[in-house]
């Protein structure tokens, strides 16, 4: 193919652009491209006999971002890592006016509710069904059809949540008894997380539009935006904590209304990107449509499975407020240290990976979506393994350095390093879910995961009651990480069973290097971890110095081991491409 291109300055009235001629000679076609920038943008193609005039809308816009995978999970990485430093921020800033007092306990149980629905309707069960059909109408369908097709799905989702959030609110004292039965002996939490929770509620429906904005956008190669929109819930809270709460007769309740905000502002935030890609589009509500038949036929049981996976976190709430007062709050602040690896890398890398193994099936090209999941499972183990063992040797300096401030006290650090501790120990298996469970999602099977995670949560059930006798809260996070096991396990197994998995080779040596370098970083964070006073002793300041300079070492450590046996970055970079 030969190609040619010319530049030139033209003037439309007062404007100015850059015009771009393009020239490309094929074995069987000739394609004239014109594109101007700031002005107007069209391409000319001339196939054979005829000529097709196109807006770039269709051609420039629409075509997804191809880059590796490596750099789309960087960059959806470095976003996350963000929200996540500002959500540590919020945190802190929480712990210091709130600590773990009894109002706090009530508005986790009202944050938890909405974003337990959010998890089950957007995030879970639609975009799970979503994405994968999107991309093949992407692969198989012109730009108008996959307008149409966003635009009848963002009906029907914007009609179901709204009905959900109307019932949400007026339901709210019977869900509050239903999500934290324990509240019903203390008369005054229950009635406080009810009020909360009818503020809070309205929150499902807007942030669960703006999953879809992002599943959209992410289904496109654009990562960037969606995984930075987190942090404006964070900014909301953290500011209304600071200037809103002081002043009102219940401050906890100020919470709740900047969750309500942060809902608002995250999906007016999505809508100029949508509209400078074209995919901003007029919610449509029709009788029948293949597309969303099809959505709504894989929902059902993903529906099913991710329900699942949110009765677990369900189960643990149930369990913990039947515990002594605090305990929800601890088992809060110790899903908020676990999530930053899961979110930061985890979900990070399943976001991106789930768009290109749909891309991969509709190709029918089995053996790039096999190494795409093998490059997924390695990553995931590069960064989940030391991720684990850090929240399980370094617990305690960690919640000293991040939470222990103001009414936090040193029991708190105590009691949620107990939680951090067991549930630390399940992050590689919560971590390599996120990859397995997509390689079933991108081929449309949905039940297998589901069977599966009904597995686990029988067995996070039984094991459930069986420790929360014998070690309170931390038994509820102990029995989460044991079934995180047994759902990566088995869902491994199917992969490699059914031969849509083939591990490729170089397994065995990367597990040794794995072994040196993790065993290293353990030692180090073993002699280094101190004890409570000896945390406490230092300024807040101080301890956040320390921490980041022990978390600098020790991973320093990691990657020169991983060096000295062999590990290059290149093993990694361009394995997999778009």
């Amino acid at each position: 193919m030969t190609v040619c291109v010319i530049c030139a300055q033209i003037q439309l009235g007062n404007m100015k652009s850059q015009l771009f001629l393009e020239f490309q000679f094929k074995e069987h076609d000739t394609v004239f491209r014109i594109m101007t920038v700031d002005t107007f943008r069209y391409n000319i193609s001339y196939f054979g006999p005829s000529i097709k005039i196109m807006s770039a809308t269709d051609t420039e816009i629409m075509v997804p971002k191809r880059q590796s995978l490596l750099r789309s999970t960087t960059l959806v990485s470095v976003m996350t890592f963000i929200s996540r430093i500002v959500g540590f921020v919020r945190d802190m800033v929480l712990a210091n006016f709130f600590g773990a007092q009894a109002g706090m306990d009530a508005f986790f149980v009202a944050f938890r509710i909405p974003n337990f629905m959010r998890r089950l309707f957007a995030e879970g069960a639609f975009a799970q069904a979503f994405v994968p059909v999107l991309a093949e109408y992407q692969k198989t369908r012109s730009p108008s059809d996959v307008r149409v097709f966003i635009a009848r799905i963002s009906g029907y989702l914007g009609t179901i949540l709204s009905v959900v959030t109307l019932i949400g609110i007026f339901a709210a004292p019977v869900i509050i008894f239903l999500f934290a039965p324990g509240f019903s002996h203390d008369s005054d939490r229950a009635v406080l997380a009810t009020e909360m929770l009818r503020i809070t509620f309205p929150f499902l429906m807007l942030v669960s539009l703006t999953a879809m904005a992002g599943a959209v956008l992410n289904t496109y190669g654009y990562f960037a935006i969606p995984a930075f929109t987190p942090v404006l819930l964070n900014i909301s809270m953290i500011l209304v904590a600071i200037y809103l709460c002081p002043h009102l007769p219940k401050p906890v309740v100020g919470l709740a209304w900047g969750v309500l905000i942060a809902g608002i502002a995250q999906l007016l935030f999505q809508i100029p990107f949508l509209h400078q890609r074209s995919l901003l589009v007029k919610p449509q509500l029709v009788r029948n449509d293949a597309g969303v038949n099809k959505v709504l036929k894989l929902m059902i049981p993903a529906l099913f499975g991710v329900s699942i996976a949110q009765l677990n976190l369900m189960v643990d709430s149930i369990f913990a407020s039947f515990l002594k007062v605090g305990s929800v709050s601890w088992l809060y602040y110790t899903d908020r240290l676990t999530d930053f690896p899961l979110g930061v890398f985890g979900v990070a890398i399943a976001t991106v990976i789930l768009p290109h193994l749909s891309r991969r099936h509709a190709e029918q090209s089995i053996s790039q979506y096999s190494s795409a999941l093998d490059w997924g499972l390695r990553s995931i183990l590069l960064i989940g393994i030391p991720a684990g063992l850090g929240l399980c040797l370094f617990a305690m300096p960690l919640i000293a350095s991040c939470f222990a401030y103001g009414k936090f006290t040193a029991y708190d650090v105590i009691q949620t390093q107990k939680s951090l501790i067991t549930l630390g120990a399940g992050v590689p298996a919560f971590m390599m879910v996120k990859v397995l469970a997509s390689g079933f999602y991108a081929r449309q099977d949905i039940s297998t995961p589901v069977k599966v995670g009904a597995i686990s949560m029988i067995v996070n059930t039984l094991l459930c009651s069986i420790f929360v006798w014998h070690f309170a809260h931390a038994g509820l996070t102990l029995a989460s990480a044991l079934a995180g096991y047994v759902n990566c396990g088995s869902l491994l197994f199917l992969l490699i069973k059914r031969g849509v998995f083939k591990p490729s080779p170089g397994w065995l040596k990367y597990s040794m290097q794995l072994l040196f370098a993790n065993v290293a970083i353990s030692i180090y964070l073993i002699l280094m971890s101190g004890t409570v006073s000896y945390w406490l002793g230092f300024s807040p300041v101080m301890r956040l110095i320390l921490l980041s300079a022990h978390v600098t070492v020790a991973v320093t450590i990691y990657l020169l081991v991983l060096g000295l046996t062999g590990l290059r970055p290149a093993h990694f970079r361009g394995q997999v491409k778009e």
